[in-house]
């Protein structure tokens, strides 16, 4: 019989490298893959992780596209790692994402074409409490009903896709739009319109706000009350239980902070690179965020490295099907390799394989 058993004490320094081994995993494992499908594996590999940063043909474009991509995927992941920390999983970020952008465009298209400095923020604010109401519906069940938030949080990522779709073929359908479905595109509606920053660096307000969100949960989590209650929660809950932690209380916040991110990630997302409601908005940011949060180890500073390392592989991906014409699957299942690694070390480092019947 195999069996697994703990160990003692895992190992710091492979507990920290475990990301970069997770990477170089996916690499060969990648390359293989590559091959397997007929294209030249160094070659592939090159295009994704060197091109978009180092080409001379390409990296003009590809870098501010880094920040770009990177924006939402840091803002969720954010959320999503308090959660994790304090052992609440929602797996439903790419629903609050959605109606985050859903909430956030209807404030837009309800007052176009008034333009004011106050809309855009307006936006901001309905985007934020869509996603925490989509976020309080697990949140709630599980408070009151003990149900479990990975299956209700999941589910409801599919609502929001069958809301997504419908709204962008009947209410908020352009009626200039003929008969095309999504709504009118926010990047010509200049009250409405989430530009860059500055020019051609891709920097723009969600970028902006990745950036705060990544200083607010490293203070929050180290120098609030607050964050040592996550932390605690996480590690040990029996001791979180014996001092008085409501348990209820921390899944409220966990999960509404979570969708209050990942709501104005959608906001940002639908008034900038978007620009409208349509049927494909959604373009799987909140499942990937899982894999930012858990590959920058639960850690602000950590997210931050790991959103850009994501983006990086969002952008390679695309160069790599136009050169090399590798699917656009082979590249999702890529970058899924990056989490099934990095679970797989961190199952060894802190787990020995055992033969035999244990004691």
């Amino acid at each position: 019989m195999i069996r697994l058993e703990k160990r003692l004490n895992p190992s710091a320094l492979l507990t920290t490298i475990t990301p970069a081994i997770a990477v170089l995993l996916t690499m060969v494992m990648g390359g293989a893959m590559f091959a397997f499908l007929g294209k030249p594996p160094l070659e592939a590999i090159r295009i994704i992780f060197w091109d978009p940063l180092f080409d001379p043909t390409f990296a003009s474009y590809s870098r501010p596209q880094l920040l770009v991509k990177a924006g939402p995927l840091i803002l969720i992941a954010i959320g999503l790692s308090f959660g994790f920390r304090a052992g609440i999983w929602n797996i439903g970020a790419e629903g609050q994402y959605i109606i985050g952008a859903i909430c956030g465009a209807a404030v837009a298209l309800a007052l176009y074409p008034l333009e004011s400095r106050l809309i855009f923020p307006l936006m901001v604010l309905a985007g934020a409490l869509g996603g925490w109401i989509w976020a309080m519906i697990p949140a709630l069940l599980r408070t009151r009903f003990k149900t479990n938030e990975i299956l209700v949080s999941l589910m409801l990522v599919y609502v929001a896709e069958s809301f997504l779709a419908s709204v962008s073929q009947g209410l908020l359908k352009n009626p200039e739009g003929m008969g095309f479905p999504g709504s009118r595109n926010l990047r010509q509606y200049d009250s409405a319109h989430n530009a860059e920053l500055i020019s051609g660096s891709g920097m723009h307000w969600g970028v902006v706000v990745a950036f705060i969100s990544v200083i607010f949960a490293y203070i929050l989590l180290t120098q609030h009350l607050r964050g040592f209650q996550i932390r605690l929660t996480g590690e040990a809950p029996k001791a979180a239980e014996f001092a008085g932690i409501k348990p209820s209380r921390l899944v409220i916040f966990c999960l509404g902070f979570s969708g209050i991110l990942a709501g104005i990630a959608g906001l940002f997302e639908v008034s900038g690179p978007a620009g409208q409601i349509t049927t494909d908005f959604n373009s799987g940011y909140g499942f990937t965020a899982i894999i930012v949060a858990f590959l920058g180890r639960l850690n602000p500073w950590g997210i931050l490295a790991a959103g850009l390392l994501m983006a990086l592989t969002y952008i390679g991906g695309e160069l790599a099907q136009l050169m090399l014409g590798v699917p656009g699957a082979s590249i999702q299942l890529f970058q899924g390799m990056l989490l099934f690694f990095l679970l797989a070390t961190d199952l060894f480092i802190n787990y020995r394989i055992r033969f035999g019947k244990g004691k």
